[in-house]
């Protein structure tokens, strides 16, 4: 991986695979996978860097090209020659990162202001600073340049946010310790805190640690490590043994693996009171310590001239004793302190978030349950309709082949009774009444005049009442009295 080899010296993280010309084209060669930079865009960075190495005529470019055309951006002009399906995947590439970086601030924003707030993407995509947002479709030559200005500024300052984050998770192992404490009774505490010393002391008991880079290190390394003998140590056959990828520098994980030995002796993760995060911890300022004394011109690879005049100075051949992390404090009181009231105002702010998300899921749970009393409700009232619509299909009557009813229903038949030709009903006889002499009840009406009720066809008025002929009957009817 010649890209990744250069791209290194800006990067400062990734492992380079040297081209090696006397090999034969057909021989395999195993690919090691490069470390995570830890930078929140690290797989966009490989994944372009991986297509770049496939064009024959970037990567001629990459060999003659040195640490500061890289950084200053003049190499990605040379992105306008590559062939046009690298172009294609590049372009792809692109896109896939804007897309992830949406999403990403997107889940952000849900998360700190609610899912109603409005995004502009484009806005917040401009803080972004390892593409370029104007254009969110194609891999162009800015984007490269602006890949690894951005790689190289953020892993300029990757190892003082790793101090910062150790210190922290320092400060919060402390601080528990001192909560449970607080939770013992007086006996149990002393106890506790008796055991708590004794682990750190134990800590302490561990083989003399010699300052990484001195002679005496390397040559512990050359006699251990490599099996040679230390009277015949030779510092620049110790570079050649230890620069594994043959690439003429030492990067900084070749560094580091040249002090594992050192660590074992004061790590163990069998150990109890041995804290392997720790341990990294100690890599880490192992490996400042020596980029400090023999990188010259800081571009976080040790070159084999670098390397041979650091064993000349004085502090190769006579160094101080070195100082573990159990003998340097990590942080002041006072700095606890800030960071237990920033822990007290998170757990006060994520309390609150709490009981808002109880008080939301109660209220859930209510209009729940008064869905589930509305569905049941009309669940009933649809039983029913489909009850009655089913007895009164059971009932309906016979019909013909035309749709017609047999016989009439019931209901038809109470409308229909009485028959069209029933005689009107007779009205209860009254009183009669003398009428007034010259009264005629039954004179003709005037021309133009109908009975009150003509009589339907067929039918007769009644006779008029027969006069009485016999005086005496009508004498006695006068004699009657009123």
């Amino acid at each position: 991986m010649e890209l990744w080899y250069l791209v290194a010296a800006v990067l400062a993280s990734v492992v380079a695979v040297p081209i090696d010309r006397s090999k034969k084209k057909d021989e395999k060669q195993i690919k090691p996978e490069s470390p995570d930079t830890g930078l929140y865009y690290d797989r966009y960075l490989r994944e372009v860097i991986d297509v770049l190495e496939t064009d024959t005529h970037f990567r001629e470019k990459l060999q003659t090209a040195n640490v500061e055309d890289i950084k200053s951006g003049k190499l990605s002009t040379e992105l306008d020659f590559v062939s046009h399906h690298i172009r294609t995947k590049l372009d792809e590439l692109k896109r896939q990162e804007v897309s992830r970086l949406r999403m990403l601030i997107k889940a952000k924003m849900d998360a700190e202001q609610g899912e109603s707030v409005q995004i502009d993407h484009l806005n917040l995509l401009k803080q972004i600073e390892h593409l370029d947002p104007k254009n969110a479709h194609t891999f162009e030559a800015r984007d490269l340049e602006l890949l690894i200005q951005a790689a190289t500024k953020d892993l300029e300052h990757y190892d003082q946010a790793h101090h910062e984050e150790f210190k922290r998770y320092e400060m919060l192992k402390e601080h528990e310790r001192r909560e449970y404490l607080k939770s013992l009774d007086e006996e149990k505490r002393n106890t506790e805190e008796a055991r708590f010393q004794q682990m750190k002391e134990k800590h302490k008991e561990h083989p003399k640690v010699n300052v990484p880079g001195s002679r005496d290190q390397l040559k512990e390394v050359w006699e251990e490590t490599d099996g040679l003998d230390p009277n015949e140590f030779n510092p620049k056959t110790f570079f050649k043994l230890h620069d594994t990828n043959n690439d003429g520098v030492l990067d900084e994980q070749e560094l580091e693996a040249l002090f594992t030995k050192e660590l074992e002796k004061v790590y163990d993760p069998k150990n109890e009171e041995d804290d392997m995060v720790e341990m990294e911890e100690e890599r880490l300022r192992m490996r400042e310590h020596v980029m400090n004394e023999v990188d010259t011109n800081k571009d976080r690879l040790v070159t084999l001239d670098e390397f041979l005049k650091s064993t000349e100075k004085k502090e190769f051949l006579e160094p101080e004793e070195w100082e573990t992390l159990d003998e340097t404090q990590i942080y002041t009181e006072e700095e606890l302190r800030q960071y237990e009231r920033e822990l007290a105002e998170q757990e006060a702010e994520i309390a609150h978030k709490v009981e808002l998300l109880r008080r939301e899921h109660e209220d859930l749970q209510r209009r729940q349950s008064e869905l589930d009393a509305q569905k049941k409700e009309y669940q009933q009232a649809l039983q029913q309709m489909e009850q009655k619509k089913s007895q009164q299909k059971d009932k309906a009557p016979p019909s013909g082949p035309g749709g017609e009813l047999k016989f009439q229903p019931p209901e038809a038949a109470a409308d229909v009774r009485a028959p069209v030709n029933e005689p009107a009903q007779v009205q209860p006889e009254v009183e009669r009444l003398d009428r007034a002499p010259g009264h005629q009840a039954d004179q003709p009406l005037p021309p133009g005049h109908q009975a009150e009720h003509p009589l339907p066809p067929g039918h007769q008025a009644d006779p008029p009442a027969q006069a009485a002929h016999n005086p005496e009957e009508k004498q006695a009817e006068e004699a009657v009295p009123s």
